[in-house]
């Protein structure tokens, strides 16, 4: 059955869910100049952050001078009060914590709550709450249970063993010396080092190395005279890398972490440790809890105009040019020493630039600068900032072909390898300026045939990377349902966008992923799952698995639609936009799921992602579909 003889979506019902879900997205814009969304609170920040107040609150410094560029310890205990409430408020069933408030529970964010309670010294009132946890801990194998979610990978399982150790929960024995006298090299030899931590976790080598030091020094002399002589000068590391805003990579676990790390060994006078505080008082929600970071403006606001374009909406209308061209960063970046040209994930301080917001920021420049209203004049500026970010992404190529996030030629811990999904956008950017790119003055001028090279490259990193069953796994997005926790619904969908923008779909492996992604629908028919919570008699919040999920129906969706002829799979299309359409009439199209992965997979959902990704494969169904119907003749 053609698809303009659809019985599931009509005309009419299409342009209405895309049009109500289009002028949310923009009245959502409100009085600002940019997206700036909502991140998951999350019990993990909550924890981590409660811990450090807690510590704060047992160290607090005698000197009134000290104390006086501090919070005082009555607002200490308000917020410790109201963080272990929201703590207890928001157990699983199973005596466990999620990172977010629709996360199943796992072992580090339990560990991580069990020990803000004690920190906090409510361990009397929370009694119930912390033998609950307990159990739960205890039936995964507390080290063990870290060892087997982490693996070799010591960036998050071992601070978190050193706030467990700071709590009275395991034993300093148990927490891997880092090598923080190793951040006193320069930047440029970090790759060489074999770090046993990734690359944005710098500041916790150094303050929770530091806190292993002073705890439990190393019965080796040589290891603990260069450690002591490298105390001072790693220091200078953490107090070069902090931003402005106090908290690193915006992200409270990451702040946390090296915060309670200098107060628990008498440091809290620190000009590292006093900032660090001041970002947490500065970021707590008005519940008591803590988001995973801050926000996520810069990605969300990329992401909506590319979503609008599809809309044909004028974006240069929406005046938000002068704003993204600001968040582009123009000098060498202190925390990872990554040169000119990238966008990071928001405007504030302490984001860092990296490879999957960069091409998004790029995208959305070539959206603004084919809409109706947008001067010719703003070009030069524009062209110059894309040069910048194209050369930013070309530098960043990794040996393998592939994209990383943040750093070329670092390892291959999680984070830190190439990505298919960030290889993707990467493509899908370089294509939108390719004209540009090739033009006199551009970066491949007087070399068009090292622009194909690179493109090739790109393509062979992502066949290699291509599943056996024909889709791929994205680095920064998972699925909590599945086995390996990864999210193969929005690795293939953000790779066949590449395909398509190369016109490549023809390639077997393009045809493949198709395949698949056809192949992956639900019976309800969207993609995915999702994860509602439904309220116990007792008032707390019991996670239960319920169908597919907006965001990775959308993504499934607007993939799909690139196909070449959508008759090919044009009943699994129709049902999706059906299962689509309706969650939009019923206003069920603004329910999160957890979908994204912070650092280390700490699960996060984002409120704008449902409706932006929503109204970006609505638009482009009225684009394809519509304009499929008025060739037949026909509504659909």
């Amino acid at each position: 059955m053609p698809l303009t003889e659809s019985p599931l979506v009509d005309t009419a019902r299409l342009r209405s869910a895309a049009a109500k879900a289009r002028q949310q997205l923009l009245d959502d814009r409100s009085h600002q100049a940019y997206w700036e969304g909502e991140l998951a609170t999350s019990a993990l920040s909550t924890a981590t952050a409660i811990s450090t107040l807690g510590l704060l609150y047992q160290h607090y410094p005698a000197s009134d001078q000290v104390a006086s560029s501090l919070p005082s310890k009555e607002e200490l205990k308000s917020h410790i009060e109201a963080g272990t409430q929201w703590l207890a408020n928001h157990q699983n069933e199973d005596g466990g914590w999620g990172d977010t408030t629709l996360s199943y529970s796992n072992i580090a964010t339990t560990i991580l709550a069990i020990a803000a309670f004690k920190l906090a010294g409510e361990e009397a009132q929370y009694s119930e709450a912390i033998l609950a946890g307990t159990a739960y801990v205890d039936r995964l194998g507390w080290i063990d249970g870290l060892k087997a979610r982490y693996g070799k990978d010591k960036t998050f399982a071992v601070p978190i063993l050193t706030n467990a150790a700071l709590a009275g929960l395991v034993p300093w024995s148990a927490v891997a010396s880092l090598p923080f006298e190793l951040a006193c090299f320069p930047q440029s030899f970090y790759r060489f080092l074999k770090l046993p931590v990734v690359s944005y976790a710098i500041p916790a080598l150094v303050g929770i190395g530091q806190a292993k030091f002073f705890h439990s020094k190393p019965w080796n002399p040589v290891s603990r005279i260069i450690r002591s002589l490298t105390v001072k000068k790693s220091l200078k590391v953490l107090e070069r890398m902090q931003p402005t805003s106090g908290g690193y990579l915006e992200a409270i676990p990451l702040t946390s972490f090296v915060a309670m790390s200098l107060i628990s060994t008498g440091r809290a006078s620190h000009s590292v440790a006093k900032n660090a505080v001041r970002f947490l008082l500065d970021t707590v929600r008005p519940d008591g809890s803590w988001p995973i970071d801050t926000n996520l403006a810069t990605w969300n606001t990329s992401l909506a105009i590319n979503a609008l374009d599809n809309h044909r909406v004028d974006t240069a209308a929406l005046d938000m040019t002068d704003w993204l061209l600001s968040c582009q960063h123009v000098e060498r970046h202190p925390f990872t020493g990554a040169d000119p040209g990238g966008w990071g994930w928001s405007d504030l301080s302490g984001a860092v630039p990296d490879c999957d917001d960069t091409p998004s920021a790029i995208l959305a420049l070539d959206s603004i600068r084919r809409s109706p209203s947008f001067d010719p004049a703003g070009i030069p500026r524009i062209r110059q900032a894309i040069l910048a970010g194209v050369q930013w992404m070309l530098d960043l190529q990794n040996r393998d072909k592939g994209w990383p996030t943040f750093c070329r030629g670092w390892g291959k811990l999680p984070f830190d390898r190439s990505g298919a999904d960030l290889s993707a956008h990467v493509l899908r950017a370089i294509k939108a300026w390719e004209n540009e790119l090739l033009a006199d003055g551009g970066l491949f001028a007087h070399n068009p045939e090292g622009l194909a090279h690179v493109v090739d490259q790109g393509f062979e990193y992502l066949q290699v990377q291509q599943n056996d069953d024909g889709s791929w796994f994205p680095l920064w997005f998972g699925n909590q349902d599945h086995p390996q926790e990864e999210n193969p619904v929005y690795g293939t969908a953000k790779v066949l966008l590449a395909y398509s923008a190369w016109n490549r779909n023809h390639e077997a492996a393009a045809q493949r992923g198709f395949e698949w992604l056809a192949g992956a629908s639900n019976p309800d028919g969207g993609w995915g799952s999702g994860v509602d919570h439904t309220r116990l008699k007792n008032g707390k919040l019991r996670n239960k698995r319920e169908g597919s999920s907006v965001e990775e129906t959308a993504l499934a969706l607007e993939a799909l639609l690139h196909l070449p002829d959508l008759t090919t799979h044009a009943e699994v299309i129709k049902q999706g936009l059906a299962w689509l359409v309706d969650r939009v009439e019923t206003d069920r199209y603004l329910d999160c799921s957890p979908i994204g992965f912070y650092f280390a997979k700490l699960w996060y959902h984002e409120r704008l992602y449902p409706l932006i990704f929503t109204v970006s494969t609505l638009g482009a169904a009225l684009s394809r579909l519509i304009d499929s119907a008025a060739a037949h003749e026909t509504e659909f």
